[in-house]
């Protein structure tokens, strides 16, 4: 059927139109003929036609001129009332609209009333009746339905017409009609809300000024709600924003994070919603590097979510070429600290355009005076970074991410009309480039993540360097050898997919500098390049800091082995590690000394621990050597990894901790009181890698959760020594069975237990740590002897003191060399290398590892 546009005559008016549906001749269902105008009156057309409007500028004005001309001030008897319809002949005809859509302004080409309608008007005479009802005769005439759903009566019925049924409609005739039916909207609803204020109405040119305003402004929200796209179907690249948040640990990035995705309209679940890995929620710590994009003025900005922990710092490394800016978040009230400094010197290497956000300058204890000291501090980093002139000439922020607000200038408590993170938002699309793109060139992205999924396999993210990539194009992925570049395999793409706020939506296309996911290769990883099927250059790969300790990780051979876990082989094991070492470049897995053990280094215990954890809930089972620094040698001098330690403590734990860290090769840079508090100091220190390993724990316990204390890798430098005391002797089972309470009573006056009663143990387990420095062989298994003499209720006052349950961090950091840890997916437990006491002894003497 064919949809056209006929103007329409209300009583004393000329305004609105309606459809006109043309069918071929069919039998009229009885009952469906068209019906008379309201009261009676007859449909009937003008005399002559009128004049067609070109543009749909010259259609709104006429439409509001004659909206002017009818506004109820000049009759106010009509203000609420309508009027009947007559129709004239139209020619211009436009895609199907629904039956609601009827008020089209009088812009359709016109043209002289035919045979036809004459037949029409007199069908409509011989059928006139008087409606008892003229509302609902209205209805009946204006939008009948046949029982199918059809619209059927009402509408004149006319001859079949040999043009096409649906032709398309010119751009022109289109605005007429969406002038037209927005006016239409506008003055329905201001009569129906706002009847006593259009009577007051000084002229029709503020009437059509009004709606002239109404109009523009709807117009604009629409532009902003849709991003411009180039020709092709992607992202224009001068509306993208490729930014980082980088900031040292527990500063509220990822706190931030939520309040940017709230304010540009994504749906947040939860507090935290990009820490998407169950150990980041469970922990508080942010683990893995995310990638969202948020619209925002017509730019689409892509953020990138980054660890704050030293040990992740890889994930940093990885994720700072895909971007052009970052945003530095420094908390307000402690400065810049050890992961400050190294994540800002990563963003200033690669040349990012930074920005100094100053968090949490809604505490008590945070002046301007404060946010003036910290930002000198921030700027004197900078300058012993090496930042250029632009990097330097930074803007800077002060924001509550917790209240969710951001502010240019010092305010503790903003109003409430400027209480969200517009500034934020508007500083990075003012100061923050673009990405430098280029549409016309082959395609070519660098994979900077990667993931896995069931269905589609690998899944590689990256940013676009250059070209347009779409669904189902051939690519292949390419490697950088000592050769030259390498093809890793040809495939095409199956999937291309985008992050939006917290949801993963599906593209067809993509373009230069945007950041996106595809899938369709299986090979590539990250460090990789994929392109078009003629490029055979690869792009340059990523950069990382090496790492600084291993451990080994090998089968577990206890006893116990094979209770809990389903993964015990030594090549699923393999597998798993290899796998890691894809996904996680900071991480490298080699051959292990031993059959069926692998090497694995990594930046810290920390790092290394979360993938244990996780083979554990995977359900793996594995034996674990303690952590071992990687050392260097040059120029016949052996060098060791020095990290930049942050202590800030009371003053009462003070001697503690310089204490600890001098045992541990520690030497003093800096101590003070801590800006802003009282009874507190803040401690900077250089100690070696090795010397830190297991610190933590001990740290924690002393100062009662009060003080905290930061690391980051700072250089390799000459070896310091051994180490003093760190660790006492531990207690180790000689017996297999059941714990016992009756032999625990008698142990602990030996040490500090680290079994409870009913656990298993095995002959060369450790089940407690010794008061002295040598270890000491002990039976926990010892149950009491019968005897004929009765004692009832004798055993029933052991009381023992609660045990002391080590997490897998600090079973980690409190192995010594020749130990083990036990990983199974329910209980951890720490062993010796050698079961035997007799082959320990043989042992003891030979140099380890």
């Amino acid at each position: 059927m064919t949809i056209s546009i006929v103007d329409v005559k209300f009583r004393n008016q000329e305004f609105s139109s309606l459809l006109e549906i043309r069918r071929p001749k069919t039998s009229t269902p009885r009952g469906t003929e068209p019906k008379a105008g309201m009261n009676g009156r007859e449909n009937t057309y003008p005399p002559t036609p009128a004049k067609r409007t070109g543009t749909g500028e010259s259609a709104l004005s006429d439409a509001m001129s004659r909206e002017a001309r009818e506004s109820p001030e000049t009759s106010p008897a009509t203000t609420n009332t309508r009027s009947s319809p007559s129709r004239t002949a139209a020619s211009t005809t436009l895609p199907y609209e629904s039956a609601r859509t009827r008020g089209l302004a009088g812009g359709a080409r016109r043209r002289p009333a035919a045979a036809s309608h004459r037949s029409s008007i007199g069908r409509v005479r011989t059928r006139k009746k008087a409606a008892p009802d003229a509302r609902r005769e209205w209805r009946d005439w204006a939008a009948p339905r046949r029982p199918g759903g059809g619209l059927t009566a009402g509408f004149v019925k006319k001859k079949p017409s040999l043009d096409p049924p649906f032709p398309a409609a010119s751009a022109a005739a289109a605005n007429e009609m969406a002038a037209a039916l927005l006016l239409r909207g506008l003055r329905s609803s201001a009569s129906r809300a706002h009847t006593h204020s259009l009577s007051h109405a000084s002229s029709p040119s503020a009437l059509g000024s009004s709606l002239l305003r109404r109009l523009y402004s709807s117009a604009a929200a629409s532009t902003a709600a849709s991003p411009a796209l180039t020709p092709s179907g992607v992202m224009n690249p001068s509306r993208i924003r490729n930014v980082a948040v980088i900031a040292h640990v527990d500063h509220g990035k990822t706190t931030l994070m939520d309040r940017l995705l709230r304010q540009c309209g994504a749906d947040i679940p939860h507090e935290r919603a990009m820490d998407s890995i169950s150990l980041e929620r469970e922990r508080g710590i942010t683990i893995a590097s995310k990638v969202t994009s948020v619209s925002w003025k017509e730019n689409e900005l892509n953020m990138v979510d980054t660890p704050g922990h030293a040990d992740f710092g890889g994930e940093v490394e990885r994720v700072v070429g895909m971007v052009e800016g970052a945003v530095l978040v420094v908390d307000a009230g402690e400065g810049p600290l050890a992961q400050t400094k190294f994540v800002l010197s990563k963003a200033l290497k690669y040349g990012l355009r930074p920005i100094l956000l100053l968090n949490k300058v809604d505490r008590p204890s945070v002046s301007e005076e404060t946010c003036n000291e910290v930002e000198s501090l921030v700027f004197d980093l900078f300058a012993n970074l090496g930042a250029t002139e632009e990097q330097l000439d930074f803007p800077v922020l002060y924001a509550s991410a917790k209240e969710g607000w951001a502010s240019l200038t010092f305010t503790k408590s903003p109003p409430d009309n400027a209480k969200n993170m517009s500034s934020l938002l508007d500083s990075i699309i003012q100061h923050i480039p673009s990405p430098k793109a280029d549409l016309e060139a082959p395609f070519q992205m660098l994979v900077s993540m990667m993931e896995r999924d069931f269905y589609l396999g690998r899944i590689l993210t990256g940013r676009v360097r250059s070209g347009v990539v779409r669904v189902g194009d051939k690519v292949h992925g390419l490697r950088s050898t000592d050769d030259g570049v390498q093809k890793i395999e040809d495939g095409k793409v199956i999937k291309l997919m985008k992050k939006k706020g917290t949801s993963m939506v599906t593209v067809e296309t993509a373009g230069a500098g945007d950041i996106i996911s595809m899938a369709g290769l299986a090979a590539p990883a990250i460090g990789h390049t994929v392109s078009n099927s003629e490029v055979m250059t690869a792009l340059p790969t990523i950069e990382l800091d090496p790492p600084t300790i291993s451990m080994t990780f090998g089968v577990n051979d206890s006893p116990l082995a094979g209770r809990d876990g389903t993964h015990l082989t030594g090549a699923k094991i393999g597998n798993r590690l290899m796998a890691e070492a894809e996904t996680n470049l900071a991480i490298n897995v080699l051959p292990g000394p031993l059959s069926e053990s692998y090497e694995v280094q990594g930046r810290g215990e920390l790092q290394l621990g979360i993938l244990i954890e996780n083979m554990r809930r995977e359900g793996f089972e594995l034996s674990v050597s303690p952590p071992k620094v990687m050392y260097k040698t040059e120029r016949g001098e052996r060098l060791e990894p020095i990290e930049e330690v942050t202590v800030e403590v009371d003053e009462e734990h003070v001697g503690f901790v310089l204490e600890t860290l001098t045992h541990r090769k520690g030497e003093i840079l800096d101590m003070g009181p801590v800006p802003g508090t009282t009874g507190r100091t803040r401690i900077f220190m250089t100690c070696p890698s090795r010397g830190l390993v297991g610190v933590k724990g001990i740290f924690s316990s002393f100062t009662r959760g009060t003080g905290f204390m930061h690391r980051a890798f700072q250089a390799y430098a000459k070896y310091r020594g051994a180490l003093g005391s760190v660790r006492k002797g531990v207690l180790i089972s000689v017996g297999k069975g059941l714990i016992t309470s009756h032999a625990l009573m008698s142990l602990e006056a030996r040490g500090i237990l680290f079994v409870s009663p009913g656990m298993e143990a095995y002959e060369g387990m450790i089940v407690g740590e010794h008061s002295r420095d040598s270890d000491l062989e002990v039976n926990p298994v010892r149950t009491k002897e019968l005897t004929n003499i009765r004692a009832p209720g004798k055993d029933e006052n052991v009381r023992l003191t609660p045990p002391r349950l080590m997490t897998l961090e600090e079973a980690i950091g409190y192995v010594a060399a020749d130990e083990l840890i036990e990983v199974t997916p329910k209980v951890i437990r720490l062993r010796k290398k050698y079961l035997d006491s007799t082959k320990r002894k043989m042992m003891k003497n030979k140099p380890m590892d």
